[in-house]
């Protein structure tokens, strides 16, 4: 048996059983979840050896697997970020049910984890680009909703995604050359010009950012938030893999420096859009930018003696993300389900009618923004200090973005429970949204009194890019 057969084939399988039996909706998230949470232990408990016993049984394991010529090498270096991966999405599968994500939406999420763990595995790495242009393509029967007519957003997602994939396998079809032939300067800006477009479209840097809030505003705001947190972490360690391969890229200072430059912009130009928001649904999105341009950042900060420290911080920062985005999601979608709109106007009050929804959906806006004592807090802070050492305008520049999606957030909170004296404040929650809602939220504020209890675990994942780490 090899690992990467049990995390990239395994799931396949699973995804399709789940898909055969989706009628039966509340059955499929158990299982989905169940089964999540049980690869993720077994990515903790896999022991180093190549062999183990379980009972009377010997299994012979490798980190190898060969599909069609290509290699997919799961080593020991990569189980933590396979761990993270499928707990996350046991969180985002456990209250699907409760936002009524549809009934195709756990056994896309699985198809979406075997595809990611590709992303991780696959050599060459180029190849991962096919791998995350499949992700984009399953997502859309997610994100269309049955009888509702294609969005712009949609078309426009789709759109991007397909133009920056053909150059990027333009640019890797160019450094292939360039790594024999390394002192071939204009090769080197051709293929540094067509990956940076590439990127720009595939992680929607402005001015390529419009289908996120379209999409936020368009769709249903639990499977966008998915497609949001899921995908910019598959397109980002794919970068990283250009950056660990070719050494003339990742010895170049500028890379690095600009890479900084771009996360800022995000950043800033990200907290600006939100600031102005009147939908609940875009004010989402552009979170969800944000906290592209702070992994920009962390990646642009991972140069020469540092790189292991905030690669481990660039790791440790998809905890709080995913809790906030999963927790935020939830919320709103609860919401969207009450009132079938998310604009200012239709939500007018409705915090005194759901007053523990609004209460999380703050908690996650203020994690994201790196309010102290919250789970965003200890990795914004290491990054904002490593950030003022290079740059302090850059900091400051940035602290500036994370307030722009404060005021979006108080914003939101203010219009929420807005409403005359005479209004009655009453819970109206069900039980289990609830406890999905107060588990998320109590998750949020226990990793920002304890973030001992999640950084420690990052501290290896840099070890997948061996020649990046010092």
């Amino acid at each position: 048996m090899s690992t990467p057969f049990l995390y990239i084939l395994f799931p396949i399988i699973l995804g399709v059983v789940l898909l055969a039996i989706r009628r039966w909706e509340s059955q499929v998230v158990v299982l989905g979840t169940l089964l999540s949470l049980l690869l993720a232990f077994v990515a903790w408990w896999l022991p180093d050896e190549d062999f183990f016993f379980i009972g009377p049984w010997y299994l012979q394991l490798e980190d190898t697997w060969f599909v069609l010529g290509r290699r997919f090498e799961l080593g020991l270096d990569d189980r933590p970020a396979i761990m993270i991966l499928y707990l996350g999405a046991a969180f985002w599968f456990g209250s699907a049910y409760q936002a009524k994500a549809g009934r195709i939406f756990v056994p896309v999420g699985m198809f979406t984890l075997a595809l990611l763990t590709a992303v991780i595995t696959v050599e060459p790495f180029l190849y991962a680009a096919l791998f995350i242009a499949m992700v984009v393509l399953i997502s859309v029967p997610i994100l269309c909703r049955p009888g509702q007519a294609i969005g712009k957003g949609v078309l426009r997602y789709l759109t991007f995604q397909t133009l920056g994939t053909p150059f990027i396998l333009l640019t890797g079809w160019i450094l292939a050359g360039v790594e024999t032939i390394s002192g071939d300067l204009d090769t080197q800006i051709r293929a540094l010009i067509l990956m940076a477009m590439g990127f720009a479209l595939l992680l929607a840097v402005f001015p390529f950012h419009s289908w996120v809030p379209m999409l936020a505003e368009e769709c249903h705001p639990y499977t966008a938030a998915f497609v949001f947190l899921m995908l910019p972490i598959g397109i980002t360690l794919f970068g990283l893999g250009f950056f660990d391969q070719f050494s003339w890229l990742r010895n170049a200072d500028d890379s690095y420096l600009w890479l900084r430059y771009i996360g800022v912009m995000i950043t800033v130009t990200s907290g600006i859009f939100a600031a102005v928001q009147r939908h609940l649904g875009r004010l989402l999105g552009f979170g969800a930018l944000l906290e592209i341009g702070l992994s920009l950042i962390a990646i642009g900060l991972a140069q020469g003696e540092a790189s292991r420290q905030y690669l481990g911080i660039f790791f440790a920062a998809m905890i709080p993300r995913g809790l906030g985005l999963g927790v935020w999601a939830l919320a709103l979608t609860l919401i969207w389900l009450r009132t079938g709109g998310l604009t200012f106007r239709e939500v007018q009050g409705l915090g005194r009618q759901m007053p523990l929804v609004v209460l999380a959906l703050v908690l996650a806006n203020l994690s994201l923004v790196g309010l102290p004592l919250l789970a965003g807090f200890p990795v914004r802070l290491v990054l904002l200090e490593g950030l003022a050492q290079t740059s302090l305008t850059s900091a400051i520049l940035t602290i500036g973005g994370s307030a722009g999606l404060l005021i979006g957030g108080l914003r939101s909170m203010a219009v929420l429970v807005m409403g005359t004296d005479e209004t009655t404040w009453k819970v109206t929650e069900l039980p289990a949204q609830i406890f999905f809602l107060g588990l998320g939220s109590l998750a949020l504020i226990l990793l920002g009194l304890f973030p001992q209890w999640f950084i420690p675990v990052f501290a290896d994942l840099p070890l997948m890019f061996k020649n990046l780490v010092h």
